[in-house]
């Protein structure tokens, strides 16, 4: 039975954020593994920073593991547990991901269906957490507590929100919905003032009555450009969410289309220029190949 006492913990992947949350853990004393089979040299890179030991393959890992985390793109979080549940992993499956309750309720089934032994639904909030304060995982599943205690102590703060999958992840799309829901709006708004030759005018409206969105709003549009690959998923995700509750899921259908004509700027290390954004967000409405 794989992974079925072992007291080493599995990451799935250490990218971005999940090198973050394997950092917090091998911080801590913990045994952190990862697989590295398929995966990009950066990504090496960033899990050998982390402190991260080398499983080598996926069914390695889930051998050696009896906790493992998936920190993935959300499009690919349920194929991710999917692949674990036919290594016969025994252990504790936690999805960390931006998904939809009834995504993570599924991707629940896909581990448990495979002999895990307890199914935890996850939600981080914030940015990588490489110093405390900054950002917080939620947690919900009958294991939850016990999860949460593994990062006693670390930079990451995880709390537990009961024993029901899909609460961590409803928390996750509700906050974001907000947040990066209303970043991709400011990205569509700047877009639309510069095709009807109306931009100047509105920021110096905005300077006369929306002080935060003249001084920061293009910021703010424009920040997430470099993560707008993985945030067009997100937003997917949100607006099932929305759906699910019987509430109108078109705006962030919408917000989706927004972050998804911006991921010509992926992994990016600055913020593109503002008339590089605009362009990218007008390109289709115009006929224009880029």
């Amino acid at each position: 039975m794989a992974g079925s006492s072992s007291g080493a913990i599995g990451l799935l992947h250490p990218g971005a954020m999940g090198a973050s949350v394997g950092a917090a853990l091998a911080g801590r004393g913990h045994r952190v593994l990862w697989a590295s089979a398929g995966r990009s040299q950066a990504t090496r890179e960033r899990a050998e920073a982390a402190g991260l030991e080398d499983a080598g393959s996926l069914d390695q890992l889930a051998d050696l593991c009896g906790t493992l985390i998936s920190v993935c793109p959300p499009d690919a979080a349920l194929a991710q547990a999917e692949r674990v549940g036919g290594t016969g992993f025994a252990g504790v499956y936690v999805d960390a991901n931006a998904v939809s309750p009834a995504r993570g309720r599924a991707i629940g089934e896909a581990v448990l269906a495979g002999g895990a032994r307890a199914f935890v639904d996850g939600g981080i909030i914030g940015p990588p957490a490489w110093k405390p304060g900054v950002a917080r995982l939620y947690l919900s599943g009958s294991e939850a507590g016990s999860v949460a205690g593994l990062f006693e102590g670390s930079p990451l703060e995880a709390i537990a929100i009961g024993p029901e999958p899909g609460a961590a992840s409803a928390l996750k799309m509700a906050y974001a919905a907000y947040t990066k829901g209303t970043s991709a709006l400011l990205a569509g708004i700047l877009a639309l003032a510069e095709h009807e030759g109306v931009a100047e005018a509105l920021q110096e409206e905005w300077a006369i009555s929306q002080a935060e969105l003249a001084a920061g709003g293009e910021a703010r549009a424009l920040g997430s450009a470099a993560k707008a690959w993985r945030f067009a998923g997100e937003m997917e995700e949100i607006a099932d969410t929305f759906a699910g509750a019987g509430l109108p899921d078109g705006f962030h259908r919408a917000a989706a289309e927004i972050y998804r004509r911006l991921t010509e700027f992926k992994d990016v290390p600055e913020p593109p220029a503002l008339e590089e954004a605009l362009a990218a967000l007008l390109a289709e409405r115009a006929g224009v190949a880029r």
